[in-house]
């Protein structure tokens, strides 16, 4: 690798500086713009209700779900939501405001972390403009951009956990890698804090993610850590409880082993051991979903992969340079994509957001390989300028035409209003052969339940005209796929009307005959 030095050709101009503040002004508004829209998929109405209980409850601590316990997940989206509803009221722009700020938070942390490579040299041959990349690069990467759009806890566990890396790298550089610089600063605590913060994002992962890729980069660069470094992981981890025993030990001695049962057993191990949540996928689910997280960057990824992929290889068989320092940041941003990508593909549960705390590292990847081409010729500054203004201005295009249009046939809410239009705002909502959790939100308490806090699916015609029957109005509304519209009306026990369809769903007006 060459000897660091950095382009005074590419130095940041007034001009580029207006640029670089209008691109970052449209970054911010993309990312709020468009939470405004109706819920989609079953997981963000069913999150954002469990923040509304919560809030309505004044209760801080225990997720419910229609009533019920619901230890599914740590408490810091909710926390967020709470927080939000207060300020916006109970809508879908409180829920994604916090997921939006997280996802706003990944970018400034990439940033910082370019800020700190440029003034203390640890990248080759980089530019001035190596921390705007970055920035451009993680702010309009389709992955990072999607999610920070959704009340979802993918996001809000991938801030922290990219906080905590970029703390642990910060520091490494000023220390490990510089002699008889080895002591513990604000990064190095930075480092387990957000450890803490990423255990009440998501749980387990929160740790043993950041510790993991850590210590696959030592392996990785055939380095042992320092005293220092080994030293902190046990005053370390004691941060990192400190902070996230907030929440899980006033759970603890509230809810006992039904926590510990629910949260750790069901929610962690078995989840990842078993397809009992029902989300199987192959192997190789995540090398196909990591690329598309990454679009439109994606070619400039893969070149730095293969860049470092056979910089490795020659430098088996050959020392480096006096003076020439190994690719520090893109080993370590290696040992970040692999370990979510090694221990999520061999999950017996996956879904796309899994992923997305590898993300980061591939942005880095795609923006270091877009540096060292601008330092060659700087004109590769304003193309990385232009795909990503056209990523903001594509996304906003999108939620004003698109998206408009398709959320209300993913969702409830217009099937749910349009039966509140007609006066049926306190009947009771029940599911026909299929549950529809999108529901969860806007139908909040409607909803039938069995004994275990579940939505209650009805397959009989004669289980709905029994509930029916106890009803004093004599009448529920039912949400049921337009396939199986028919079978409400067999043998003409009830009279049905249905109300609207949102091309999949319909609620219909179910009454005894």
């Amino acid at each position: 690798m060459a000897e660091i030095t950095k382009s005074e050709a590419a130095a940041p101009t007034p001009t580029s500086k207006y640029v670089n503040i209008t691109l970052g002004v449209l970054a911010v508004f993309a990312y709020f713009f468009g939470l405004t829209i109706p819920f989609l998929g079953p997981d963000e109405s069913r999150y954002a209700q469990v923040g509304r209980e919560m809030f309505e409850r004044g209760d801080w601590l225990t997720p419910t779900l229609g009533g019920f316990n619901w230890f599914e997940k740590p408490a810091l989206l909710y926390w967020l939501e709470i927080a939000s509803y207060h300020v916006f009221g109970v809508n879908e722009f409180a829920a994604r405001f916090g997921p939006a700020v997280f996802g706003l938070g990944i970018v400034a942390s990439l940033y910082v972390l370019g800020k700190k490579l440029v003034a203390t040299n640890v990248e080759p041959e980089t530019t001035s403009d190596l921390p705007t990349t970055i920035a451009l690069v993680a702010a309009s990467s389709l992955g990072i951009l999607a999610f920070a759009h959704g009340a979802s806890f993918d996001i809000i566990i991938t801030f922290p956990m990219t906080a905590s890396l970029v703390s642990f790298f910060i520091w490494h550089s000023k220390n490990e890698t510089v002699e008889g610089a080895n002591r513990v600063s604000i990064s190095l605590v930075l480092f387990y804090v957000f450890i803490g913060v990423s255990l009440l994002a998501k749980g387990l992962i929160g740790a043993v993610f950041p510790v993991a890729i850590v210590i696959f980069y030592y392996l990785l660069s055939r380095k042992m850590p320092s005293r220092t470094f080994i030293f902190s992981l046990f005053w370390g981890g004691i941060v990192a409880v400190v902070v996230a025993s907030v929440w899980y030990v006033p759970m603890y001695v509230r809810h006992g082993y039904e926590f510990i049962d629910e949260f750790f057993v069901q929610h962690h191990f078995q989840r990842f051991t078993s397809n009992k949540y029902q989300h199987p996928q192959p192997f190789y689910f995540f090398l196909v979903v990591l690329p598309l997280m990454i679009l439109p960057w994606l070619p400039f990824f893969i070149a730095s992969i293969w860049n470092l992929i056979r910089d490795q290889i020659r430098a088996v068989s050959a020392s480096p340079p006096p003076g020439v320092r190994p690719p520090n940041l893109l080993l370590f941003t290696f040992a970040w994509l692999l370990v979510p990508l090694v221990f999520f593909s061999f999950s017996g549960s996956k879904l796309p957001g899994y992923i997305l705390p590898a993300v980061p590292a591939a942005v880095i990847f795609a923006a270091v390989y877009l540096d060292q081409l601008a330092v060659k010729n700087a004109k590769w500054n304003t193309i990385t300028r232009l795909i990503a203004l056209s990523v903001f201005i594509g996304i906003v295009i999108l939620q004003l035409t698109v998206m408009p249009w398709f959320a209300p046939t993913d969702s409830v809410k217009t099937l749910v209003a349009a039966a509140n239009s007609r006066g049926f705002t306190n009947d009771r909502i029940l599911a026909f052969y299929s549950v529809d959790h999108n529901a969860e939100f806007y139908a909040a308490g409607r909803l039938i339940r069995d004994e275990t806090g579940k939505q209650r699916a009805f397959y009989s015609i004669e289980e709905v005209a029994a509930f029916v029957a106890t009803e004093p109005s004599k009448r529920v509304l039912v949400f049921v796929k337009l396939v199986d519209m028919g079978k409400l009306n067999i043998g003409g026990k009830l009279s049905v009307e249905t109300i609207a369809d949102n091309t999949e769903y319909a609620v219909a007006l179910v009454r005894a005959n």
